[in-house]
């Protein structure tokens, strides 16, 4: 939790860069919600355990907010079963350590032959560690679209 709240004043009391000069590092980003994406339509949590950093939350609609531990634990579950998973009108915003990406996403999953579509807006917070990004904070809400 101290992990997020250095990082929420870091954004707070910083300004970002501009992106234009961190091309690498919107690259990187990128990447990685490319990973996140591909690893949630798979069911697969071996890619999201080391992207996620250790105080991760997870805020989502109709669910408990989750731990790193309890996420892990309810993907590998097999519970859900994605057959859409897409993420659009990305931004990324870089801070010194720190990165918040947000943007819509789109996702179709199966609950027990049950089809539902989900259409939320997201934001995540990324902090920089000597190794690489991992995600401290993800948050999602209804489009509202």
């Amino acid at each position: 939790m101290g992990t997020l709240i250095a990082a929420v004043f870091a954004i707070a009391l910083g300004e970002p860069t501009t992106v234009a000069t961190d091309d690498a590092k919107v690259a990187e980003l990128s990447r990685l919600e490319s990973v996140w994406n591909a690893a949630h339509l798979r069911g697969d949590a071996e890619p999201l355990e080391p992207l996620w950093g250790d105080d991760l939350i997870v805020v989502v609609p109709k669910m408990p907010p989750m731990t790193k531990s309890e996420a892990i634990r309810f993907l590998r579950s097999g519970r859900m079963k994605f057959d859409r998973y897409e993420t659009s009108d990305l931004t990324i915003r870089i801070y010194e350590g720190c990165a918040v990406v947000g943007g819509r996403l789109r996702r179709s999953r199966n609950l027990g032959g049950r089809v539902v579509d989900d259409d939320w807006r997201f934001t995540k917070v990324y902090v920089r560690s000597a190794e690489a990004w991992r995600v401290i904070a993800f948050h999602a809400s209804e489009s509202g679209q």
